[in-house]
């Protein structure tokens, strides 16, 4: 099982062989909480399989997207869930879809950070396949 963010070490989850991850490697299934650990409307970081994610308990289920604003790379975990199926960045206020990870509105506060905005262009969030097995939510990295 994967342990939140900030824990000293992270244990392997079991997995089931899937699809490529980006780096060419087989993708591999891992268990990260129980479905009860996520209260609906809330998220939690994790990291597992290498990689750092936000899952999200969502009204519809649960998603995973990777764990930093593409902007400046803030701590997504900190930020707000909106309107049930965004996700802010507590930085500079960028959102984005949860469910496909595209950019709904870009970094936009303080005001002038739009002259930063011209270097860091607008970039989606990578998210992850999630899957609900016996109560047990299970992310594809």
């Amino acid at each position: 099982m994967a342990l939140p963010i900030g824990s000293r070490s992270e244990r392997r989850g079991r997995y089931t062989p899937g699809r490529l991850h980006r780096s060419g490697r087989a993708m591999k299934q891992h268990t990260v909480c129980r479905t009860d650990e996520i209260k609906k409307g809330h998220m939690k970081a994790f990291a597992v399989g290498g990689e750092k994610i936000v899952v999200y308990h969502l009204q519809d289920g649960f998603y995973a997207t990777q764990a930093s604003c593409t902007h400046v790379f803030a701590p997504l975990a900190k930020g707000k869930i909106l309107d049930g199926c965004k996700v802010q960045c507590p930085f500079h206020r960028a959102r984005f879809d949860i469910r496909t990870g595209e950019v709904i509105d870009w970094a936009n506060f303080p005001p002038g950070i739009q002259v930063l905005n011209v270097v860091r262009g607008e970039k989606a969030l990578r998210t992850f396949k999630v899957s609900v097995r016996d109560g047990e939510v299970r992310v594809s990295v």
